[in-house]
């Protein structure tokens, strides 16, 4: 059910007019999300303000690459609940 496709957009490979040299290359990504996870992704875009579905992928992305190279880094993640516990917090099993 989760498909992903990625367009990598041969026309970035060949030689572009001067008038387009210096932008930024894209490449489309499409996405089949079952009807939760796009609940998700609409709640996450609701509560972030933000005003695309790109914004929080790409926000996303940068969020968890940064805790992968914290975790590779041999760093742990605390969480704090209401009373002051700390604990730790296990993100990847």
């Amino acid at each position: 059910m989760n498909d992903l496709t990625v367009a990598p957009g041969a026309a970035s490979k060949a030689k572009k007019p001067a008038e387009d040299r210096g932008k930024l290359v894209k490449n489309r990504v499409q996405f089949d999300l079952p009807p939760r996870s796009m609940e998700r992704l609409n709640t996450l875009k609701r509560k972030t303000e933000a005003t695309s579905y790109a914004e929080v992928v790409k926000n996303a992305l940068r969020l968890y690459e940064a805790l992968i190279e914290e975790t590779e880094a041999g760093k742990q993640f605390m969480v704090r609940d209401a009373a002051g516990v700390v604990s730790p917090y296990r993100l990847f099993l």
